[in-house]
């Protein structure tokens, strides 16, 4: 993992402080009681980007990722529970909060995406496989501080480079993805998955 400086720290909460939907996410999150929690993923890349292309902090967000670890209940029930409360808690934002008990994801991931992945024995595991660099970001507070486990560094995403994360070995999921968001945010540049 590489070490963040308090500086890319700092900037990333400056850009994340513009958006005013992820910083209720940020600061309302610690009232779910969620065990080990971070708001990751594209909601805090594509935040950046925006910034990045003079674009609304909110441009292009379809939906934010709040993420937690839980291997002692792996039950629907539970995760379907924190789910709803979400639901209310965030109903004043117009795009879906998804909450997602990353211990549970291998239960459903074959019938999503056709075949088996080992469970996560992290959030932070978890972080690590999402498909791009740049977008292996979670983000929460703790006490005062902003907390940010970005196991890829934070370089990519600040200069708009999207590269593959092979953990998970999928060039389909990953040239779909970069097609969209090259749509959506023509500055990025993207490594191709061959490269």
């Amino acid at each position: 993992m590489d070490v963040l400086s308090e500086d890319a720290v700092s900037h990333l909460e400056g850009f994340l402080k513009l958006n005013e939907h992820a910083q209720k996410i940020l600061t309302s999150a610690p009232g779910l009681k969620l065990p080990n929690w971070y708001l990751g993923a594209r909601c805090i890349s594509q935040t950046v980007w925006n910034v990045l292309h003079e674009f609304s902090p909110g441009h292009g967000i379809k939906d934010y990722d709040l993420v937690y670890y839980d291997s002692g209940d792996l039950s629907f029930e539970t995760e379907d529970n924190h789910i709803q409360q979400a639901k209310r808690l965030f109903r004043s934002i117009p795009v879906p909060v998804e909450v997602r008990n990353e211990a549970r994801v291998h239960l459903w991931y074959p019938e999503k995406f056709g075949y088996p992945i080992d469970p996560y024995r992290s959030v932070e595991e978890a972080i690590a496989s999402w498909p791009t660099t740049a977008t292996c970001v979670g983000v929460k507070y703790v006490g005062k501080g902003f907390h940010v486990y970005a196991p890829y560094g934070l370089d990519d995403l600040f200069a708009m480079l999207v590269r593959p994360n092979k953990a998970l070995k999928k060039k389909q999921v990953y040239e779909d993805k970069v097609k969209r968001w090259s749509a959506t945010w023509p500055k990025l540049r993207v490594t191709p998955w061959d490269e």
